[in-house]
């Protein structure tokens, strides 16, 4: 691929496809490795020219209790599903995985050789709390996330060094170095813009009562049973939201979602278990969507996070966290192949890296996958010098398919001379350990972003907001942080293959499986998407006339 000017490269990452999907019934794709078991991927049922009826109350069956209600700190998906509805982002993306705007009115204007990134903002918008939304309420959001203490989204920032209003509804950003991601980011989390007000009557309790711009408005939540949000009414076009009432309710079991789906007490429901889509496929009143994800599932090893992340690193001192190759040894003992056939039906795809091999930056050495070679591991664990059977402990939670799956892995690396003892921990307390490092393994994923930086960068370079594991290495590092300044995309892809290299050397993370959004809803509803950042998006559902 020839290289192409740096402005001009760096302006073309901003300027993705604008492609909508709104307007369609049913979008689909095609898929290779679902083919065999599910078909085209779906990514919307859409209500097109249906008839609608306007207002009700929909109920969502969720699959974990989100973590904190605020844009700066969170880390859980689920915690995305909620503030879709109510916290709108600068930037989101569509069903391609192009990135078109929301509350900017246009992608970045790039000048001084990208150092600096101008975009406009919406006019005549107002938060939930009637209080304007205009260039200066972005900037205030983008300072906190760049200067508070506990910030989970400071480093999905990269150099960004100053943050101004150049006019009334115009914003300007200016790097230390390009960062290429920047639209990426800006479509997820740290894009989501707060109102000034509440943030300063709420401060670190802005979670309590998150305040935004967005179709519907946070009402109450009742912890680990749900949360009601409902129809704002001086949202900017809420001539286009159509339900009243929006309630999440947390249902942790796949199979209670399933059968309230089923029963209609639940109008939508995510992440539904791959042993119950037969059954759910030939119920006439519902739809299934399905699509592939950013995302992935595995296995951290706590490294050096002793102190809570974020703090300096601190080796614990445990065979698997002292010893790169003992842990190279658990990803040899793991079949992942057989994992997800036997787990889940064949709906997921065994992947060793965080790079989605559907991705524009994939390449031979970041989907590189150690052999499954158990007796290959058991020779690594004598060389390491460790007594066998290794006994590891790994947190998961403690949902009946995460703890199935957790079995299924406990009998996989029984073989190769571990001894992984299970501990089951329900979700938000999991997110909570893994934060402070009270865990030594812990199967944990993510949901996954359309940039590769948003998948590598906070998890694996050194202090980053979300590298729990305590991970270090400066060349991994280093390549990251090129990656994420380089604008030529064949360029960033080699960057990344060397740097997933090196983590597959390291093995910070045992990467195992990537798996399919599931989502079911009742034929009553339209309106409903789910693309490939794993978010089920609801906030343009209705009920259908009749």
């Amino acid at each position: 691929m020839p290289r192409i000017p740096r402005l001009a490269a760096y302006a073309a990452v901003f300027a993705l496809a604008l492609s909508a999907s709104a307007c369609s019934e049913v979008q689909k794709t095609s898929t290779e490795s679902s083919d065999k078991v599910a078909g085209d991927v779906v990514t919307t049922i859409g209500i097109g020219d249906k008839e609608i009826k306007e207002g009700g109350t929909l109920t969502m069956g969720l699959s974990a209790d989100p973590d904190a209600l605020d844009p700066t700190t969170s880390s859980s998906l689920y915690t995305r599903y909620v503030m879709e509805t109510v916290c709108q982002k600068l930037y989101d993306i569509d069903a391609d995985g192009g990135i078109v705007p929301m509350l900017a009115t246009a992608l970045p204007e790039l000048s001084e050789g990208g150092l600096v990134a101008t975009f406009p903002v919406k006019e005549g918008v107002k938060f939930a709390d009637g209080t304007p939304f205009d260039a200066a309420a972005v900037v205030t959001t983008l300072k906190r996330n760049l200067t508070k203490p506990d910030s989970s989204r400071a480093s999905e920032l990269g150099t960004l060094s100053e943050v101004e209003a150049s006019g009334p509804y115009e914003v300007r950003l200016r790097f230390k170095e390009p960062f290429s991601p920047l639209t990426a980011s800006l479509a997820d989390r740290a894009g989501m813009i707060m109102s000034p007000t509440a943030l300063k009557e709420l401060g670190d309790n802005f979670a309590d009562h998150p305040t935004c711009v967005g179709p519907f408005k946070f009402v109450d939540r009742v912890p680990g049973t749900s949360i009601t949000v409902e129809k704002d009414a001086g949202y900017y076009d809420a001539e286009n939201v159509h339900l009243d009432k929006i309630v999440y309710r947390i249902m942790t079991d796949a199979s209670i979602r399933a059968a309230n789906l089923k029963s209609g007490d639940v109008q939508v429901a995510d992440s539904l278990a791959p042993a119950d889509m037969a059954d759910l496929r030939k119920d006439s009143d519902l739809s299934m969507m399905q699509v592939g994800s950013f995302g992935y599932q595995g296995v951290q090893i706590n490294i050096g996070n002793q102190n809570g992340v974020g703090t300096p690193v601190a080796q614990i001192d445990t065979p698997i966290a002292k010893s790169k190759d003992v842990r190279r040894a658990f990803s040899m003992a793991v079949d992942r192949e057989q994992l997800v056939q036997s787990v889940f039906h064949g709906y997921y795809d065994p992947t060793c890296s965080p790079i989605a091999d559907s991705s524009e930056f994939a390449t031979d050495a970041s989907q590189a996958c150690p052999e499954h070679d158990p007796a290959g591991a058991k020779k690594l664990l004598e060389e390491a010098g460790v007594t066998t059977p290794l006994k590891v402990t790994m947190q998961t939670s403690n949902t009946p398919s995460s703890l199935q799956f957790a079995q299924a892995l406990q009998a996989q690396v029984e073989a190769a001379g571990f001894d992984l003892r299970i501990e089951p921990v329900e979700y938000t307390t999991l997110l909570d350990n893994n934060d402070r490092g009270a865990f030594e393994a812990m199967q944990l994923g993510w949901s996954g972003r359309v940039d590769p930086n948003g998948n590598t960068f906070n998890f694996l370079t050194t202090g980053a907001g979300q590298n729990t594991m305590g991970y270090s290495n400066a060349e991994v590092d280093k390549l990251l942080t090129d990656a994420a300044s380089e604008t030529d995309t064949a360029e960033r892809a080699d960057l990344y293959g060397k740097a997933i290299a090196q983590v597959q050397e390291d093995n910070p993370i045992v990467y195992l499986y990537r798996q399919r959004n599931l989502t079911g809803l009742s034929k009553q509803i339209a309106g409903v998407s789910v693309f490939s950042d794993g978010v089920v998006r609801i906030s343009g559902a209705a009920y259908l006339a009749g």
